[in-house]
């Protein structure tokens, strides 16, 4: 009796986690679907290339342009600029962190990265604007500071404790044995922290990465106080921009439901959404080879 009952509690958990999987999926497709649906009608009326190769964005001239590439550019800049950034510094963060600090260090310095995680992305950039924004003017003697360079730095600000805490996570899964065999074979610590820790975390470490590149390619709120939102392709990381988040937030007020600027704001997500979705395959595809090369050393 007790082994049939406990047959059929597997059973449960294992269509109810069936039923979670499926559910999550079926939310995605419904985004996706919703997306498509509301902005199917801008790539109608101007054409695919168009919208995403195009220079203008005029919603309200007559008649209307609209054209992404420079958001689809800022976006880009802005996102690869806070990742230069964030993704080494913190990487290294929680090298010191797990294989470095000592245990009270360790457990300040956690609950503060836990504390930044949880700092509303508006108050990021209101310090952006009037604090970090004025000292990189003077730094760098520029016209204004508000720019891809001042966006990237406020974001990877951001993403850091992010990369910081799955990181160290992932070190910390590194079995113990791993670095007692290293130094035991008579490599220093830092030696065992650069051959055998981080090439063991990798998977980790790239799941880090791409997460924190993800919580810098959908912030909206901050990088609409400091990239300076001018809607033109720019030529350096010094030159303001303005990113696919934040056009669809400073414009979607304005709109009228249905209407074309709607659409287009409509067809802008599902820019981001295509450019999310290639970040996340890209990394699975990592993974994958990671796994394979793995599987084939391991036999």
């Amino acid at each position: 009796m007790k082994t049939r009952l406990s047959d059929y509690y597997e059973k449960g958990i294992k269509y109810l986690l069936g039923l979670i999987a499926g559910t999550s999926i079926l939310i995605l497709f419904l985004i996706f679907f919703l997306l498509f649906r509301e902005g199917i009608g801008a790539f109608h009326y101007v054409g695919v290339l168009d919208f995403i190769f195009g220079t203008k964005w005029l919603p309200v001239s007559e008649p209307p342009h609209f054209g992404a590439l420079p958001m689809i550019i800022g976006s880009i800049i802005v996102t690869l600029g806070a990742g230069i950034i964030a993704i080494p510094a913190g990487i290294g963060i929680a090298v010191y962190l797990a294989e470095v600090a000592p245990r009270s260090v360790r457990e300040i310095a956690k609950a503060v990265i836990e504390l930044l995680a949880g700092i509303p992305s508006v108050v990021y950039g209101f310090l952006g604007l009037t604090v970090l924004a004025p000292i990189i003017k003077d730094l760098l003697d520029l016209p204004s500071a508000l720019t891809a360079f001042t966006a990237a730095l406020v974001l990877a600000i951001m993403a850091l404790p992010t990369v910081v805490s799955i990181s160290e996570d992932a070190l910390d899964a590194v079995p113990r044995e791993y670095r007692e065999a290293s130094l035991a074979l008579g490599a220093t610590k830092w030696e065992t922290t650069v051959k055998i820790v981080l090439p063991s975390a990798r998977s980790g470490l790239m799941a880090a990465s791409m997460l924190g590149l993800g919580r810098a390619v959908g912030e909206t709120m901050a990088v609409l106080m400091v990239a300076g939102n001018a809607m033109i392709i720019p030529h350096s990381i010094f030159d303001p921009v303005r990113t696919i988040t934040a056009n669809i937030a400073a414009e979607m007020g304005e709109t009228v439901q249905g209407g074309l600027h709607y659409q287009a704001l409509f067809g802008l997500g599902i820019i981001l959404f295509t450019i999310t979705f290639v970040i996340n395959l890209i990394t699975d595809l990592i993974f994958t080879k990671t796994s394979s090369v793995k599987r084939g050393a391991s036999l």
